[in-house]
């Protein structure tokens, strides 16, 4: 199954797209329906007569603020990114290609109910009147955005495709030269993918009877934009808005709020195809009957120099799906919904929903792919939602693993309703977590029970942050929003509580006063048994932790859990228990002498190699040692703690520079009026030379946050400029 040969070459030209005279005169009369106003952060606070009209201006703000990050997501989910970064990128592009096709969102966009048609036309207007009013703006690829653009994504999240563990290595093997060096990942959370974290506070918890929200992705760094929306029809919200989304995706209006952690419910599915024959002849083995292969031309341009060359894959698919790998000689094809108008819709409508009873209704779309939901509104409800959009399975069948294609049996028979989903509200405990771990310890006491679901609806497992959280939410029960922010800053590395007594204990029942890995680690092993298993900036226990942890057995990284699987937490302890004394001193003595190579000493405290630097807007950052940096008292998820801070040396590096985790952070209480604080890493502004670059910088690395503007009033007392769009 390898690719066609090119027969012939593009010129790799990239032309301004020339607008019409009609569409510049309906941009300009649309502006003067916008008012934009920059509050003293840089914050847009987007005002429009028509929800359109704010559509319009906030897309035109966010490429104001980042056309590069609004650019680079479209060509991502177009699977265009060969023609801007060349071959590296080609079977990524065809992975994305097998699975989001894009003339399904040119037909839904056909069929698109008026009002949201209105609403996708008015985002490609704004992108587009952006371009106008900035020629000097040179977009790597797309110089106009269509419509439908909108439609390539299912809920908002660009990472959010689900394939179940296949990847692009393995379309690579598949259809191309079979080389690819790794063609099969099981799913797990690393440093760099750590998840987020939501609470949910009711009255009876907190100091002014009121609910309380705490919103807190953990993303790659500059991965979202905070926003304010609002039109005279309604609209009125506050929060994350993905890079070229026209909907905030985390955040609240003056009602309620909703928060997403990502989720490991199952909404994707590999089945092995019984294929034979070839060519046009190509059959599948369903039902004791044989079916047609259906074979599609994928073709993808790739930046070869200062040209454009074309390949084209001749690819395969079943009823099922796309067929996107082969392993030990079997066929395997997918079944999954990465594209699909209602996650679009879904992601609108939740903005502009009026309390609990609303918020069912949105969810009742079942349009969330990816995501869990916690929820507060104005009325004292919480809830939370495990999922939403699940299919129907057998139960006899092990769906975390590839299932017979050729029979009847595995057939998805439908979705879940909405109310069948692991869910919780209103519990008696007065409290909701989630981290990305278990929906069965979400309200302690109150939470959802395993045994009246199937296990496909929550493969998660329980982990060290989800600990840490349930912890710090039942002992409180006078939240207000510092205490949230508090609660949701807590430095505390659950995960060493466990590995670090283990360490000890093997130290000192294995290792003699006379033997020289003793001269070597008692000193380090001291410092470790005093350490109170919080990071600070002035705390060398932890960049002993951190730095020793990281060399331990990959398996208690592993968050998603298959059936009968071990979660994080579990797998850690079992680990601890029966671990080596060369398994857990071996990596220590490694981490001293790492150390002291790297920094002439072992005694690093923590915020000295722990910084963070934003010294230029690349997609793939810079970091410089010589360059100034900040010092940053958080660390990674992975190990508990809840102030996600994910760092690494980088080339040319002896320092670690975060790149992921804590983002956009909010604290709301909902009531009679909104109060709420927010946080965003460095600044809102993708321009170097805007104070907004890094006004947040120094206040993101201790945690302290800032007043959110959600009232006009309050926002033109702090306007920095106000405008229209193009002036």
């Amino acid at each position: 199954m390898k690719y066609l040969l090119v027969v012939f070459l593009l010129p790799l030209q990239i032309f301004a797209q020339s607008f019409s005279q009609s569409e510049i005169k309906r941009w300009k009369q649309q502006a003067q329906r916008v008012t934009i106003v920059r509050d003293n952060w840089g914050i847009p606070h987007i005002y429009g007569k028509t929800d359109a009209d704010a559509v319009f201006g906030l897309l035109y703000a966010q490429c104001e603020d980042d056309f590069k990050r609004v650019e680079a997501n479209y060509i991502e989910k177009l699977g265009r990114k060969a023609e801007v970064a060349g071959e590296s990128e080609l079977y990524n592009d065809l992975y994305v290609r097998l699975i989001i096709d894009s003339a399904e969102a040119v037909a839904d966009y056909n069929k698109a109910p008026q009002w949201l048609k209105t609403l996708l036309n008015a985002y490609a207007d704004g992108i587009n009147y952006y371009l106008y009013t900035h020629p000097t703006v040179k977009p790597a690829l797309l110089t106009r955005f269509k419509p439908w653009y909108q439609l390539l994504w299912t809920d908002g999240s660009i990472g959010a495709i689900s394939t179940g563990d296949i990847t692009a290595a393995d379309v690579r093997n598949l259809y191309g030269d079979g080389n690819a060096p790794v063609a099969f990942h099981p799913k797990e959370f690393t440093d760099n993918s750590s998840g987020s974290n939501g609470f949910a506070i009711a009255p009876s918890k907190t100091e002014n009877g009121k609910s309380i929200l705490y919103i807190n992705p953990h993303v790659t760094f500059y991965f979202r934009p905070e926003v304010h929306v609002s039109s005279e029809q309604g609209l009125n919200a506050y929060g994350a808005v993905t890079w070229g989304q026209f909907f905030v995706y985390q955040g609240f209006n003056e009602y309620c709020g909703w928060m997403h952690t990502s989720a490991n419910v199952d909404v994707a599915d590999m089945y092995t195809e019984k294929i034979s024959g070839s060519g046009k002849n190509m059959v599948y083995t369903y039902n004791n009957e044989q079916r047609s292969v259906k074979q599609k031309q994928i073709s993808i341009k790739v930046k070869q120099g200062n040209e454009l060359i074309t390949k084209t894959f001749t690819t395969y698919s079943t009823h099922h799906g796309p067929v996107m790998a082969k392993r030990n000689g079997q066929y395997i094809s997918v079944r999954s919904s990465n594209r699909m108008m209602n996650g679009l819709i879904q992601s609108w409508q939740r903005t502009k929903a009026k309390g609990l009873d609303d918020y069912k209704k949105v969810m009742a779309l079942r349009g969330n792919t990816s995501n869990s939901t916690v929820f507060a509104d104005n009325k004292g409800n919480i809830a939370y939602w495990h999922g939403n959009y699940v299919p129907k399975r057998n139960t006899k069948f092990n769906w975390s693993k590839v299932v017979d294609g050729s029979i009847v049996a595995t057939e998805w028979m439908g979705l879940h309703e909405s109310t069948e989903t692991v869910q919780v509200i209103n519990p008696s405990t007065g409290w909701i977590q989630n981290c990305n771990s278990t929906p069965y310890t979400v309200s302690g006491d109150a939470s959802p029970k395993k045994k009246d679901y199937p296990a496909y609806m929550a493969p998660d497992g329980e982990n060290f942050r989800g600990i840490n959280a349930a912890r710090l939410l039942s002992k409180e029960n006078k939240f207000n929003i510092d205490k949230t922010i508090a609660a949701g800053y807590d430095t505390y590395l659950s995960a060493f509580e466990v590995l670090v007594p283990a360490l000890i204990k093997s130290f000192e029942k294995s290792i003699q006063p006379t033997d020289s890995m003793y001269r070597s680690l008692a000193a380090p092993i001291a410092v470790l048994k005093s350490w109170n298993y919080y990071s600070s900036n002035h705390s060398i226990a932890t960049t002993l932790a951190v730095e020793w942890v990281q060399r331990l057995n990959a398996a208690i990284r592993k968050v998603y859990v298959e059936d009968g699987e071990d979660d994080q937490v579990t797998a850690t302890k079992r680990f601890a228990s029966i671990a080596t004394a060369d398994q857990l001193l071996q990596p220590l003595l490694e981490t001293v002498n790492h150390l002291k190579k790297q920094f002439g000493t072992w005694e690093v405290q923590w915020g000295d190699i722990n910084r963070y630097q934003r010294i230029s807007n690349d997609l793939v950052q810079q970091h410089d040692d010589n360059k100034i940096s900040y010092p940053v008292p958080f660390a990674s998820a992975l190990w508990g703690m809840l102030p996600s801070y994910n760092s690494s040396t980088f080339p040319g590096t002896k320092k670690r520079y975060g790149f992921h985790g804590n983002s956009f952070v909010c604290a709301v209480e909902f009531g009679d009026k909104i109060k709420a604080k927010s946080l965003l890493a460095g600044g809102n502004s993708g321009d170097v030379n805007s104070k907004h670059f890094t006004d947040q910088l120094e206040m993101y690395t201790k945690g302290q946050f800032k007043d959110v503007l959600f009232y006009k009033e309050d926002v033109l007392k702090h306007a920095e400029r106000t405008y229209h769009p193009g002036e």
